[in-house]
């Protein structure tokens, strides 16, 4: 049996090079034990031989298998580096092992690798930061944080871009990680005795949180999914949580019964001056709110006559994510904003799953009134023909203008042939990187409401897999994965 002692419990490096070294000698799994001991400086006596230099004949492996072991090392997990090690003994005979998903342990290690990811994009959306006192030191700033997995170390790079000028410390059970605006260094983990008390910020952050929550998209069981219990006692806002939900329901009865507002009256002359003749452009709008007013006053194509209001995107103005569906369904036309109905619904869930907030993108449909006939009672839906999202297209090159994202979410053919310029099947161009002529890149996926006609199980649990994968890939390349 050879007993390997890494340094630490993140060392990867150790543990590759260790790993190396034992594939060249056909050490097999079974016949090597992983244990990590912080005071042993060597891996290995003195004789055992070295790992083969590149290019003199070792066993080499893709660059997916080292990206998904580095993550997978971070696991909790006291089998992981077993578990690699297995994987890269098994690479020799099998080299595209890691493509077959339904293997053991390619399935162990792709389910360890996503809950690495979940735990580093937890960190990075709930640590919260509070000031601390220095001795003549200037300001500085405290966090504790406990992460699912140990993730401290691979995710602090991110917190000293984003507070590039403020020096702060990230206090953790496992490593403690310190910038001084100039260098980033790491010592022992800490005890949540360390952890500072509140400050003054945190009313701010209270009122900020309260002031943003909207009780007519909550849902109890996508929120503690997406802020696990776990984390809120390190978290200022999650004490309004518990009486922001019970009161709920009364919050929106009260906004349903409250009069919308309206735009300036500025903006709807305005808009209403442009939409009088369909075939004339009229001035570019150049606010969203602008868009808002001349959607809904937009008489470009037969569409308003039977619609109850127009129904703009929504958004943040320099979101670098927009994603654009077909036109407003029967509840999007009642309440006047996207994707609130069930479509909706499936649309919430798969940005859940896919680590995208929405409140980070622009959300926006190609055709702007909902397209319908009656029968009996129920408005049902009809597909926007060619003429009809050409002319909408003005107001959906305003939005692309304005908000200038940098990259664009086309759910369906419809929203395809918006964004794209032209007809493009589905199942051809999904999952594609399109660039764009105004240098933002496109990516096509399946509509929400497909997913809810999909009448295979199978089939459907494909198609919400490769939806949530776009949706993972575009918020990647807006820079935001």
């Amino acid at each position: 049996m050879r007993v390997v002692r890494l340094a630490s419990e993140t060392d990867f490096d150790g543990w590759r090079a260790a790993a190396r070294a034992l594939r060249a000698e056909a050490a097999a799994p079974a016949d090597v034990l992983w244990t990590v001991d912080g005071g042993q400086a060597s891996l290995f006596p003195a004789e055992t031989p070295q790992a083969p230099a590149a290019g003199d004949g070792g066993f080499k492996v893709s660059r997916a298998f080292v990206d998904l072991a580095s993550r997978v090392a971070l696991h909790r997990s006291a089998e992981r580096f077993d578990l690699l090690y297995r994987l890269l003994w098994r690479l020799e005979a099998t080299p595209r092992l890691l493509e077959i998903a339904s293997d053991p342990d390619v399935a162990l290690a792709l389910d360890m690798q996503s809950q690495v990811n979940r735990a580093a994009h937890k960190m990075k959306a709930f640590v919260r930061f509070r000031e601390v006192e220095t001795a003549g030191e200037g300001e500085a700033f405290v966090a504790w944080f406990e992460p699912a997995h140990r993730v401290t170390e691979a995710t602090a790079p991110f917190f000293t871009r984003r507070f590039s000028n403020m020096a702060f410390s990230i206090l953790t059970p496992d490593v403690c990680a310190h910038w001084d605006t100039d260098a980033l260094s790491f010592s022992p983990g800490a005890d949540p005795a360390d952890a500072p008390a509140g400050d003054d910020l945190e009313a701010y952050w209270r009122t900020y949180y309260a002031s943003t929550f909207n009780p007519a998209r909550l849902r109890p069981a996508t929120m503690v999914r997406e802020m696990p219990k776990r984390y809120w006692r390190n978290l200022p806002e999650a004490a309004l949580i518990p009486e922001m939900t019970r009161a709920a329901g009364d919050r929106t009865t009260q906004m349903v019964e409250k009069a919308p507002s309206q735009p300036a009256r500025r903006i709807v002359r305005a808009a209403q001056r442009a939409s009088r003749d369909a075939t004339f452009d009229g001035a570019a709008p150049d606010s969203l709110e602008a868009v808002a007013a001349g959607v809904d006053a937009c008489r470009r194509c037969p569409l308003w006559r039977d619609a109850t209001q127009g129904v703009a995107g929504e958004g943040p103005a320099s979101a670098r994510l927009m994603i654009v569906g077909e036109q407003p369904g029967d509840q999007e036309d009642l309440a006047g904003r996207p994707f609130v109905g069930p479509a909706g619904q499936v649309f919430d869930q798969a940005l859940a799953a896919a680590g995208v907030p929405r409140r980070e993108a622009y959300v926006t449909n190609a055709v702007k009134h909902f397209k319908h006939e009656l029968r009996g009672k129920r408005r049902i839906h009809k597909t926007p023909e060619a003429p009809e999202i050409e002319a909408c297209r003005w107001w959906l090159d305003a939005e692309r203008r304005l908000v200038r994202p940098r990259v664009i979410v086309a759910m369906g053919a419809t929203a395809a042939r918006a964004v794209l310029g032209k007809a493009s099947p589905i199942s051809k161009v999904r999952g594609q990187v399109l660039q764009l002529e105004d240098q933002a890149q496109a990516v096509v996926t399946w509509h929400p409401s497909y997913l809810l006609r999909v009448p295979d199980a199978e089939a459907k649990a494909r198609a919400e897999g490769q939806f949530i994968a776009d949706l993972k890939l575009a918020w990647s390349l807006a820079g935001k994965g």
